[in-house]
């Protein structure tokens, strides 16, 4: 093992600041991480362990207010760079979603299982008041590929503003 994420966890719902942390091990002991979306990213530099080979935890708060993210998905990454040339090494990657892309004043989220009957538009007007917000869902729930088709007992997760 040389890297590793253990929070987030893959597809996340996450606010700002989204806190990364793990276990590592790198060169002269200094990690990176950078959270983006392919238009914008927020990075940083931290220390890990006592120096080369010496795996440490590590947690990171990444503060994301000065982005200007343009997708609901960002990717949350930790590597290191190569003593030798320059180039990143030891990545590793955690797809998760971004909660004030989808919400105004994002909070957090409840989790809502689904009944027998229930649609997404009447779970939208149960949570915002208004059925329309039922994109709001979908974006949160990546497990959601048709918005025609929930099923009883599956959790969603109903992110919320403030």
């Amino acid at each position: 093992m040389t890297n590793r994420i253990d929070q987030p966890r893959a597809f996340d719902l996450v606010g700002d600041p989204v806190l990364v942390a793990g276990v590592g091990a790198a060169f002269e002991a200094e990690l990176r991480y950078r959270v983006g979306d392919g238009h914008d990213e927020v990075g940083g530099a931290f220390e890990i362990g006592g120096g080369s080979g010496e795996h440490g935890q590590f947690q990171v708060r990444a503060d994301l207010g000065g982005a200007a993210f343009r997708q609901d998905r960002l990717v949350v990454q930790v590597f290191e760079v190569s003593p030798a040339d320059g180039r990143e090494i030891n990545t590793v990657s955690v797809p998760v979603i971004y909660g004030p892309r989808i919400v105004p004043g994002y909070t957090g989220y409840r989790e809502h299982t689904v009944t027998g009957g229930e649609t997404l538009s009447a779970i939208a007007r149960a949570h915002y008041g208004n059925t329309r917000l039922y994109q709001w869902l979908v974006r949160a729930n990546p497990q959601v590929t048709d918005p025609d088709v929930i099923t009883p007992g599956q959790v969603l997760r109903v992110p919320l503003g403030g």
